[in-house]
């Protein structure tokens, strides 16, 4: 059984790759899944460095109150990342940038809230991570492969340029993000019932931890706000998945008539 550890710590810019040792010593021990959710839980107060939060794996969660430089959350593999300013700060953190550029280069898996927006280039290469910002700029979700990203808030044009994989939603209240989007390679979908349900469950849980005021908002006019959503999915990911949907219930099906089959051969 492991013993669960917390710690409070100062960071400045000077602090680079903060957590990229710490999960390779529990890589070595506790291979890829790592350690149990929330096992080491370390809060931060400042400015962090380039890459903080690279590479944190599973059963390590990290929360920064203050503000990130570039690669924030590279190829993160599992962690949990919490991002909100100061609670001092006098400015409006969904009009303002609080992580640098290139967040999540890479990542494969693990999750992530940041209350405020994101440089340019964020989530690119993502494979798997599912996160949460309020707005991003240019080229995001460039060359994504998996994960899922929500954005509360505008995006920077060229938007999932290469994109073949996962799904972003972007709330699109200022009725800008259709020009920012490069649709070589995805649509915009329609939603459903269970993207409702993953929407909320995701805003409620970045409410929560950051105390998003921007968030709040969201959740406090659900049944409009909901309905301001764009769901961007790749074309060719969606064919696939329509394809696996269709042969798990053709399986079901089969089974049970199966069942049947036998129960009447029983009587």
């Amino acid at each position: 059984m492991q013993h669960l550890f917390r710690g409070v710590f100062k960071i400045t810019n000077q602090d680079r790759a903060v957590g990229t040792m710490l999960s390779n010593e529990i890589s070595k021990v506790y291979l890829g899944p790592g350690l149990p959710e929330d096992t080491i839980q370390l809060k931060f107060n400042g400015t962090a460095g380039q890459s903080f939060g690279a590479f944190v794996t599973s059963g390590v969660t990290f929360e920064l109150e203050g503000d990130a430089n570039d690669y924030f959350g590279k190829g993160l593999s599992g962690g949990k990342l919490v991002l909100y300013p100061p609670k001092e700060a006098t400015y409006n953190s969904s009009k303002n940038i609080i992580v640098g550029n290139v967040a999540f280069f890479g990542a494969t898996s693990g999750e992530s809230f940041i209350g405020g927006m994101a440089g340019e280039r964020f989530a690119v290469r993502n494979s798997g991570v599912k996160v949460v910002v309020e707005g991003v700029g240019d080229h995001g979700c460039e060359y994504m492969t998996g994960g899922i990203v929500v954005v509360l808030g505008d995006t920077g044009r060229n938007f999932a340029a290469g994109m073949s994989g996962g799904v972003a939603y972007v709330w699109d209240v200022n009725k800008t993000f259709i020009k920012n989007c490069n649709m070589e390679m995805v649509m915009l979908d329609t939603l459903d019932a269970e993207d409702e349900r993953l929407l909320s469950s995701m805003i409620n849980e970045h409410q929560q931890v950051t105390k998003s005021n921007l968030a709040a908002h969201v959740l406090s006019y659900w049944p409009t706000t909901f309905k301001q959503f764009i769901k961007v999915m790749p074309v060719d990911y969606k064919v696939v998945l329509e394809k696996r949907k269709a042969e798990k219930k053709s399986a079901a099906l089969k089974a049970s008539l199966g069942n049947n089959e036998f129960n009447l051969s029983s009587n």
